[in-house]
This record gives C-alpha cells, sequence and structure tokens, in this order.
C-alpha cells in the first residue's frame, strides 16, 4: 500500500496483537485509534466508518475485501515501524501531539489549570503542560521524556517529537 495523502499517512486502526505499536506511531504523531478485545467485524466497520487504514498481524483480517488494511510481518517493533513508514509514509503533517493512551488530540493546558492536577513538585518545577480531553491525562517533559526523544530519533532522526514543547 502506498500512502496518497500529501500532507502525511491516513487515520490508522491498529488490532489488538499491536498495542505497544500503537502507542510509539502516537508519539511519532500518527493518528492510530488501538481497539483491544475486539472482533474482527466490529474492527472492519470502525475502519469503514472512520476511513482508516487497519495494521494488523491477523491474515484473515488483513484480507478482507472493502478495507484497506496492511499485515504486519515482525513482532519487533523496530521493524514494524520500519514497515509502517514504507508502507504507509510519514505522519500527516502538521504534527499533532496525541496522547499516548487514548489518541486524541492534545490541548494545551496553561500552568494554573495544571495546580492540582500534577504533583507540586512538577507543578513547581515546569512550565509547559498539554492536556487530553479523551482521558483527561496531563503531561509535561518529565524526565522519561529524554529517553523517549532519544528512542523516537533513534527511528527518525529529522522527526521532532510532537508531546510537549
Amino acid at each position: 500500500m502506498t500512502n496518497s495523502k500529501a500532507n502525511g499517512a491516513p487515520p490508522l486502526l491498529l488490532d489488538a496483537m499491536l498495542g505497544r505499536l500503537a502507542t510509539w506511531l502516537r508519539l511519532m504523531g500518527y493518528d492510530a485509534a488501538y481497539l483491544a478485545d475486539t472482533d474482527d467485524l466490529e474492527v472492519v466497520r470502525q475502519a469503514r466508518a472512520e476511513s482508516r487504514v487497519i495494521l494488523t498481524r491477523d491474515h484473515g483480517l488483513a484480507a478482507r475485501r472493502g478495507v484497506e488494511a496492511v499485515l504486519i510481518d515482525s513482532q519487533s517493533l523496530d521493524e514494524q515501524l520500519a514497515q509502517v513508514k514504507a508502507e504507509i509514509g510519514p505522519p500527516a503533517q502538521p504534527l499533532v501531539p496525541r496522547c499516548s493512551v487514548c489518541n486524541s488530540p492534545l490541548q494545551p493546558l496553561n500552568r494554573e489549570a495544571a495546580n492540582g492536577r500534577v504533583p507540586p513538585y512538577i507543578w513547581r518545577t515546569k512550565k509547559a503542560f498539554k492536556y487530553c480531553p479523551g482521558c483527561h491525562r496531563v503531561y509535561w517533559a518529565g524526565t522519561h521524556w529524554t529517553a523517549i526523544q532519544q528512542q523516537l530519533q533513534s527511528w527518525e532522526p529529522a522527526t521532532d517529537p510532537p508531546l510537549v514543547d
């Protein structure tokens, strides 16, 4: 499959076998919905309703007619990401920071609004926050963010991760 969108990858829908891949695709800026504990008919229904490309390791699901699907060949995350980039293309531009848990686009959250929603030390030491309207999580560039950035850059050196400022 080749990416037909000039501005980047189409929205994706990953089945239950690809939860870890879904999380990393979101961190890279892909619109990557994920369905756990859902049968193939529901995956197909949602993919059609939302015009999403299905990513799956299930040969039967990938072969279904009437949906676009990519059969992910490897169990290795590095190889899965390489396959997605090769077959789907880069994430849509401009990059939209997404919740790594529920895929909702993140919204800026002013520092005062973060007070009481993050640990006191974090509120005192961090200036930039993002909020997920889907699952209500608050994000900031914590100590783990450097490791996440390094991992993302190892996959795509030219891409700046979109999560936080």
